[in-house]
């Protein structure tokens, strides 16, 4: 496992395990989101991101997290692995909300300079729960025909449906 790729719906765990399995490979860790976000939260340009994954999957060896579309044929190219958490929706749900509550208390910095703000997700366009419930069925119907296209025949696919499959798994990543 060289070259690894982790997906699912936002606050599954995506970086979490990303960073878990980088360190047992002694392979870097490449957070999406940290290419994508500047000040503000604004996205970068697709031209601007595309660059900066090639660039920072040009590697032999890396884990990386996130679900760009716009990215799929670089990321998924170079992939060997792909894991997906496709867990059921209460549980991304929980840890979506016991991360957001953790990065409010803790003021936690994310990329760009960000910061969660806790009236953002629940009174806002831009909520992550929202956004958690809009894809996190489509994903479910757009990955497994995504993954059955020609170009990702070599992709080894890990579907993991609960946390604990996850931990078995880490205990032998091969």
């Amino acid at each position: 496992m060289n070259r690894v790729t982790i997906v699912g719906t936002t606050g599954s765990g995506k970086s979490t395990l990303g960073e878990r399995l980088a360190a047992r490979l002694d392979a870097p860790f490449v957070d999406l989101d940290a290419l994508n976000w500047g000040p503000g939260w604004a996205p970068s340009p697709v031209p601007v991101f595309r660059e900066r994954a090639a660039a920072a999957l040009s590697g032999e060896r890396w884990v990386v997290a996130g679900n760009y579309s716009e990215l799929r044929d670089i990321v998924w190219g170079r992939t060997g692995t792909l894991v997906w958490l496709d867990f059921p929706l209460p549980i991304v749900l929980w840890r979506l909300l016991r991360r957001t509550i953790r990065r409010v208390a803790t003021q936690e910095e994310l990329w760009g300079g960000n910061r969660e703000r806790l009236l953002d997700q629940f009174a806002s366009h831009d909520s992550l729960f929202l956004y958690a419930l809009r894809t996190h069925y489509r994903r479910r119907r757009e990955y497994p025909a995504a993954l059955s296209r020609p170009e990702h025949a070599h992709l080894r696919v890990l579907r993991f449906r609960f946390p604990g499959e996850v931990e078995c798994w880490l205990d032998n990543p091969m």
